[in-house]
């Protein structure tokens, strides 16, 4: 009897040790609208307005003497973004700012270091603003098999980059699952860091993080770009034990 309870869950642990074949469809238009609505970077400066030089579209010439930077990903409806731990290693004693539209004209918005994690290369931000064009992550029980199409949403070459594909394949996530790195066929600049990795339904993979080139006498070829995928479970955890710490800290209205 014992026996035949235990093998449906024999051959299940089975059935998901094979990985399915990539979705075919590569991201389309509307995945591009998708990534463009939710366009966000990060400014980390001692200066302590940016609107002018964000209003006047960034240019590089008017850039803050000090000014670092890179891409964010929006991941809620109130204020939650992710973006790389490399682009915050200059933080200290410096404004941090995201920079987020929404689907209207970009501006800048103040943010608050949630959590870092440099071996993940992941940080967490917060912002006081709605933020209601965000992206929801591929669904953390789905199997992402090598292959998938997918296109990537970073600020510096995010919107002049062809479509590629993952590298890595990442199986559902269990119990124990931490932060994931994985490949992708897609070349980055420096500002893609900290922007989104999009499937063909506009659903977040991961966030981009670095990028290898190999290097032999003075030819660079590229080899493919990194990004991680955090643990769903873990960061669900960071973000609602920071919504009720914010609650408590917040006066009641009398």
């Amino acid at each position: 009897m014992w026996l035949r309870a235990l093998l449906p869950a024999v051959f299940t642990v089975a059935a998901c040790s094979v990985a399915p074949p990539p979705d075919p469809r590569p991201p389309g238009r509307e995945t591009e609208r998708t990534i463009l609505r939710r366009v966000s970077a990060v400014i980390v400066t001692k200066d302590r307005d940016v609107h002018g030089w964000v209003n006047r579209g960034f240019p590089v010439k008017q850039a803050p003497g000090d000014a670092d930077g890179g891409s964010a990903t929006p991941i809620t409806a109130d204020g939650y973004f992710l973006t790389a731990d490399h682009v915050l290693a200059n933080m200290h004693g410096r404004h941090i700012y995201v920079v987020y539209g929404g689907g209207g004209p970009l501006k800048p918005h103040p943010a608050r270091v949630v959590w870092r994690s440099q071996q993940a290369d992941l940080a967490l931000l917060h912002v006081d603003s709605p933020t209601p064009m965000f992206y929801r992550f591929t669904p953390p029980h789905r199997w992402l098999p090598a292959g998938t199409p997918l296109i990537h949403g970073g600020i510096a070459t995010g919107f002049n980059s062809a479509p590629g594909s993952l590298g890595t394949s990442l199986r559902p996530e269990g119990p124990f699952t931490r932060t994931r790195k994985f490949k992708i066929d897609i070349p980055l600049q420096p500002g893609d860091s900290g922007g989104p990795v999009v499937d063909a339904r506009g659903d977040l993979v991961g966030i981009n993080s670095a990028v290898e080139f190999l290097v032999p006498m003075e030819t660079a070829f590229f080899v493919d770009s990194e990004a991680s995928r955090p643990s769903i479970r873990t960061l669900e955890s960071l973000i609602e034990k920071d919504r009720a710490a914010r609650i408590v800290e917040t006066p009641p209205v009398e």
